[in-house]
């Protein structure tokens, strides 16, 4: 890949909004850094010691961690010590002048900064206020705490690995937090929108918990649609144990099917026209009850041959198919490298790095990067200098937070 310059211009959908990020870890910031790939001017406001995902992950720098890299471009870094009242009012000064205020704290903490949507509305009344906690606000839940875990697990996740024959685990990936930091994100966008009628802002909440679990059921309610039910949850043909990519001769490959007519492509494309005549296969009202003979049925066949010879064949056919590549494979994609899924870029201090891109392909404002991740308070001068405040203001406030003092 060849290095690439971040973009020094942006003109996103969002350009000329401001965005107050006061989140941390995976869900709040995956949303502002969404809203600032389209173009927002989004304000982190960190801790003295900065977001905890800083730590995380592979790091050439100390607070520059793999997942926070990730989670973080398009902002700007200021640190702020919202526990000393001097912070709360740059905060305030800061919010006057926002369009979006994100959050991913629980409900207790944020009154307790007062930084509740009932605190601010009367003095913002423009302000769209966006926050995402494990549980709805309104609830005996509400400061519970949660992360990614509990919620897979409490949106019957966990119980899905069960129901197709596996011990319970957690999905191998952050899906609660992204699921929800997407939604969180274009929830901000569907605001803004209506704020553009009627010239109000309002308070956007996305409880994790609930916002998952109607993601997770959509296609298991199944039997359970009906009231009274007609069976019991859970889409048969995703719980079969044997729904995974197929082996092949020499690796593994991914093939599909969905309509009648399709299903009878892929019985020709193994050698078995017959089974497309077998009443038990042959229509979707009775397939979904036989989908563990069908797999089965098709592991012995591909079993045979190599990867390469059945995506051939189920091209041949029409039939959507594919190869199950490794992480590191993902990487030697040309498809995917030539689309430009991975961007190599020389980041200011952490030298060379290969960061994702944002994937919505808008015709006349592009997303993109035009902002490198920040190093913690790296613009803490810069944003406390626009709100014209005086050099010995702005050096008590920095002097607040220990990362930003001089070192000696």
């Amino acid at each position: 890949m060849t290095p690439d310059a971040v973009a020094t211009d942006s003109a996103g959908p969002l350009e000329g909004l401001r965005v107050i990020d006061i989140t941390s870890t995976v869900v709040g910031p995956l949303a502002t850094q969404i809203l600032g790939d389209l173009g927002a001017d989004v304000i982190k406001i960190e801790p003295p010691g900065g977001d905890a995902l800083r730590k995380l992950g592979p790091a050439r720098n100390p607070g520059m961690g793999s997942l926070f890299l990730a989670l973080n471009r398009n902002k700007r870094s200021v640190v702020l010590d919202l526990k000393q009242e001097q912070a709360r009012q740059v905060l305030e000064r800061l919010i006057e002048g926002a369009d979006v205020l994100l959050h991913n704290m629980r409900p207790q903490a944020a009154r307790r900064l007062g930084l509740s949507y009932g605190d601010l509305a009367s003095r913002h009344p423009r302000l769209v206020y966006a926050s995402a906690s494990g549980y709805r606000s309104d609830g005996p839940l509400a400061d519970r705490p949660a992360f990614d875990e509990v919620i897979q697990a409490g949106s019957g996740i966990s119980g899905l690995f069960v129901r197709a024959g596996d011990p319970a685990r957690y999905a191998p990936f952050i899906i609660a937090d992204k699921v929800v930091g997407h939604i969180l994100a274009s929830s901000v966008g569907m605001a803004l929108f209506e704020r553009e009628r009627s010239g109000r802002g309002q308070e956007v909440q996305v409880p994790m918990l609930e916002t998952m679990v109607d993601f997770n059921m959509l296609e298991h309610f199944w039997g359970r649609a009906f009231d009274p039910p007609l069976g019991e949850p859970g889409y048969s043909r995703l719980l079969t144990p044997s729904r995974r990519p197929f082996r092949t001769a020499d690796g593994h490959v991914c093939v599909t099917a969905t309509t009648d007519e399709q299903w009878a492509r892929l019985f020709k494309a193994i050698g078995r026209p017959d089974l497309a005549e077998d009443s038990r296969y042959s229509k979707m009202e009775q397939r979904s009850f036989h989908f563990a003979e069908i797999f089965a049925q098709l592991e012995e066949a591909l079993a045979r041959k190599t990867s390469a010879h059945w995506m051939h064949v189920f091209d041949e056919h029409d039939l959507p198919n594919g190869p199950a590549p490794g992480l590191e494979e993902i990487f030697d994609s040309p498809y995917l490298r030539d689309g430009g899924v991975f961007k190599h870029y020389e980041h200011p201090s952490e030298g060379g790095l290969i960061s994702g891109q944002p994937q919505v392909r808008y015709s006349r404002t592009p997303a993109r990067m035009h902002r490198p991740p920040p190093r913690l308070g790296e613009h803490t001068g810069e944003v406390l200098h626009a709100l014209g405040l005086d050099e010995a203001t702005m050096a008590q406030i920095q002097s607040q937070a220990p990362s930003l003092r001089p070192k000696a």
